[in-house]
């Protein structure tokens, strides 16, 4: 029989993938003697049959929560919906990577009418008594039955608008208990029945709640940005209350162990009194500091300080509390590894192998190589933000700078990005359900909520910029619109986000790149070069980019596409002459004209890469990109070559394709004008002769590619013209220098026929992004409009064309490289599709042999990382 539930005495920290994260945590936290609510987990493997089932939890499992309810019982020495001691439970997820906000919580299960009157009256505080219900009933209606939360805000918000009062904390126990009444009265009005008052029919709604919240819209989009598989489940915790909202000796709290936006070690967090834990995450009240708390609660203050100490020792790294004060007595919730900032990253993994916890290796190892993105964003320009007033303050809960045009919901930021316009997601609080427009938005304003609230902690997580907390708007979210200021600011308008200082400005303020090679970065990137296997290489076409991509540790270029060069001033003419050419005469004329700037241009990225390799792709895309559209330049082209206007529509129209992506473009152009394949050769050769002239210790080896072949004859025929022109331009010259001539694998049947190919291709360079497209039969262009769809019937959980396929594309690569060193043992492997920065694609790049990863100059710093950690795991 398998084995669904565990009392946390039976669980131990090693057991994550059946526990989860949190029920882990718990179990280790109660083996080495904190003070933890007992409870139980019920696994992820339940979970997974949940869903085998049909959404259904079986006899099995069933059968063993009852069992373990009993073992519960008699460890609290409470019971379920008794008169006398009637036990109160909490219903949490846990999954084993930490997803925070995207799943389900339920609290203060157990409640009935004649339960509530007892904890009425054997607490003396039936303030406490109806707040407790009132909560669970809105809260079981939201998450188990789906009611929606807004419903019941609504009627809070009546309530104290009745009453005069702003808190919840302000409404009476006979405010509560008619609020209760309200409450059910909806739930049955949406429903069609009464709310549940049998704990047990109580506590398997709230499992199946909490097992459904795996498949949630906001878990599955943070599931896909996180690279955390669909068939991990998650696990559920049944804990025995501890009540934080029992009055003013009683709380509730969320600390760090060091600052999550800046990595600072200390204790950092934020404290309600009289409060439930979602009063904090949720944001609905502003709290007080941690340091606050000392005052209120001295003795449980002084142990949960002790117990920081222990839990980071412990386990090696900054961690997330959840804690309750009740009557003064601390109990611990929950720890697990906490959400942090890249900059924060960069500092908590340093500052941890100077106080010898951590090795450098294992340094490396715990930053997540995404979030380095973040530190590459722009900032604002120092001067501009001097000179700037500031307009409100919240608090910096998530550093960066954002500036954008105000919208007041998810789908409006998300539709507003959709156009390409940047937006600040302005808010009176968030919730779970706003992460598709956080993630949308530059940055994230909330009028309540503090340093832990969801907002801040979502907003870390993700590298977005967010102030929190700023009291001083008068929200009208209705009309969306708010006032700061004396000024009232409309949808559309645009304000300026400062999220390390909180700092709120009207209008725009001047962006300068981001200088991310601080002391941390530096000290960390240093350590990953030294691990790493793969080299990384950069996707560059311009001296600019080279140059930033070498400053952000790029070791060559692994792609320059040629065909961006036509496009510039005095160029694209030139080229559009040669295509409307009729004789090869004509041709060689206009491309003539190109090549010593295409010349230049070589020459210009072999002195921004100092000597390292630079990989320069031939022609690739169908001429029909280079055509004029326009009324007016097709004029000049006819004027220019001496044809009627007529003559060149007929010929644009003629290069129009069905399917160009598959048509006449990459190694089929220099097999119909093989004029271009020498133009481009002959400025390749020179470039790196004049530039080996001048730095004789470079000893630049041009790396030419030709792309999309798919037969070992068309490679022979392109090639040949190659090696005659680069031969003749060396000899003409004087010189002693050698060059490559290599191929894009990114058509299957390359793949298939590697062997062939690699007897003319001294490397391989695989172009995944056309790999994939082809291999999936998806156009990359289009694949966007039903991916969606693919994501909501679990056919796929990522996007083929940023997440390497390892199953098929990967085979196909596994097989040209195993292939193709079989015939060329010497063979020089590499990737420069967009996966070449994507970490899962780096690390399986690493697993499977290739040479180097090559991405865009800003991604580069997470492939040095990402191949560092790959090297790392696989060494292990």
């Amino acid at each position: 029989m398998t084995k669904y539930v565990y009392l946390f005495t039976e669980g131990n920290g090693n057991m994550r993938e059946l526990l989860g994260g949190k029920g882990a945590n718990l179990a280790e936290m109660t083996n080495i003697g904190l003070p933890v609510p007992q409870g139980f987990t019920i696994s992820t493997e339940a979970c997974t049959k949940y869903y085998e089932d049909g959404r259904q939890i079986n006899d099995e499992i069933m059968s063993q929560v009852m069992e373990y309810i009993v073992k519960l019982e008699e460890i609290t020495g409470k019971k379920f919906g008794d008169l006398e001691n009637p036990l109160l439970v909490s219903v949490r997820s846990g999954a084993r990577a930490s997803m925070p906000g995207m799943m389900d919580t339920i609290l203060n299960l157990g409640l009935n009418e004649q339960v509530v009157d007892v904890i009425a009256t054997k607490s003396g505080n039936p303030r406490w008594a109806w707040d407790c219900y009132r909560r669970f009933i809105q809260m079981y209606s939201d998450v188990v039955m789906e009611v929606g939360k807004k419903y019941f805000e609504e009627l809070i918000d009546k309530m104290k608008a009745d009453r005069g009062v702003t808190q919840d904390v302000e409404l009476t126990a006979d405010d509560l208990k008619e609020l209760a009444s309200q409450f059910k009265a909806e739930y049955k009005a949406k429903i069609g029945s009464d709310f549940p008052t049998d704990p047990k029919e109580q506590l398997v709604g709230a499992i199946k709640a909490v097992f459904r919240s795996w498949d949630n819209p906001r878990a599955n989009v943070y599931r896909r940005d996180n690279d955390i598989p669909y068939s991990w489940g998650t696990a559920v915790n049944v804990q025995s209350m501890a009540f934080g909202n029992m009055g003013d000796d009683c709380g509730t709290g969320v600390a760090f162990t060091r600052d999550p936006a800046t990595g600072e070690k200390g204790l950092f967090g934020e404290f309600l009194t009289n409060a439930q834990g979602e009063d904090v995450v949720a944001g609905v009240r502003t709290p007080m500091k941690i340091a606050e708390m000392e005052q209120k609660f001295p003795e449980a203050f002084a142990q949960f300080v002790t117990v920081c100490e222990t839990l980071e020792k412990h386990y090696r790294d900054m961690q997330d509390m959840e804690f309750t004060v009740e009557h003064g007595k601390l109990y611990m919730l929950q720890t697990r590894n906490g959400k942090r900032t890249a900059q924060a990253a960069m500092k908590i993994a340093c500052d941890l192998v100077d106080e010898g916890m951590r090795t450098p290796e294992e340094a490396v190892a715990m930053i997540d190589p995404r979030n380095l993105d973040t530190l590459l964003h722009p900032q604002f320009d120092p001067a501009a933000l001097k000179a700037a007033e500031a307009i409100g303050k919240g608090l910096g809960a998530s550093p960066g700078a954002a500036c954008g045009k105000i919208v007041f919901t998810a789908d409006d930021a998300v539709a507003w990005h959709d156009r390409g316009e940047k937006v600040v997601l302005v808010r009176l609080e968030t919730s779970p359900e706003d992460i598709t427009g956080m993630k949308a938005a530059e940055g994230i304003l909330t009028v309540r909520g503090g340093m832990t609230s969801h907002a801040a902690v979502v907003a870390r997580g993700m590298g977005e910029c967010c102030v929190s907390g700023c009291g001083e708007i008068a929200m009208d979210e209705a009309n969306k619109k708010f006032t700061l200021a004396g000024k009232t600011f409309q949808e559309g308008d645009i304000i300026s986000l400062d999220g390390s200082t909180g700092k709120i400005y009207d209008g725009a303020i001047p962006q300068v790149d981001a200088d991310p090679n601080n002391g941390y970065f530096g000290r960390i990137m240093k350590w990953a070069d030294e691990f790493k296997r793969l080299e990384v290489r950069t996707n560059a076409d311009t001296p600019n980019d080279a140059k930033k991509a070498r400053e952000l540790g790029a070791e060559g270029i692994g792609l320059c596409r040629t065909e961006h060069m036509f496009f510039g001033e005095g160029r694209i003419d030139a080229f559009r002459e040669m295509i409307c050419s009729d004789t090869v005469e004509e041709r060689e004329a206009a491309l003539e004209v190109i090549l010593p700037m295409q010349q230049s241009d070589f020459e210009a990225l072999y002195e921004a890469l100092e000597g390292h390799p630079v990989t320069i792709r031939f022609l690739d895309p169908p001429l029909h990109e280079f055509v004029p559209t326009e009324e007016a330049d097709i004029k000049a082209l006819a004027d220019k070559k001496g044809k009627s206007v007529e003559d060149i529509k007929t010929l644009i129209a003629s290069l129009h394709e069905f399917n160009p992506m598959m048509g006449h473009r990459g190694c089929r152009l220099a097999v119909t004008y093989p004029e271009i394949a020498k133009m481009q050769t002959r400025a390749v050769i020179r470039a790196a002769i004049n530039v080996n002239a001048k730095h004789p210790d470079w000893n630049v080896t041009p790396e030419i590619m030709i792309p999309l072949v798919c037969e070992i004859k068309e490679l022979v025929n392109v090639k040949k013209v190659v090696v005659a022109v680069a031969d003749e331009e060396i000899k003409a010259a004087g010189v002693d220098m050698g060059y490559k001539v290599g191929t894009m694998i990114e058509i299957p049947r390359a793949a298939l026929t590697a062997d062939e190919i690699a007897k003319e291709a001294e490397f391989f360079c695989f172009g995944t992004n056309d790999l994939t497209q082809m291999t999936f039969g998806f156009s990359r262009d289009d694949a966007g409009k039903f991916l969606t769809a693919y994501y909501e019937s679990k056919i796929f959980e990522s996007d083929p064309f940023a997440r390497l396929d390892q199953n098929g594309v990967g085979k196909l690569m596994k097989m040209a490289i195993e292939n193709g060193k079989a015939v060329r043992p010497d063979l020089h492997l590499g990737i420069c599709g967009e996966h070449g920065g994507d970490p899962t694609s780096v690390e399986f790049c690493d697993e499977i042999g290739l040479d180097y990863v090559s991405c865009s100059p800003f991604r580069v710093p997470i492939a040095r990382l990402a191949a560092a950690q790959a090297a790392i795991k696989h060494k292990a």
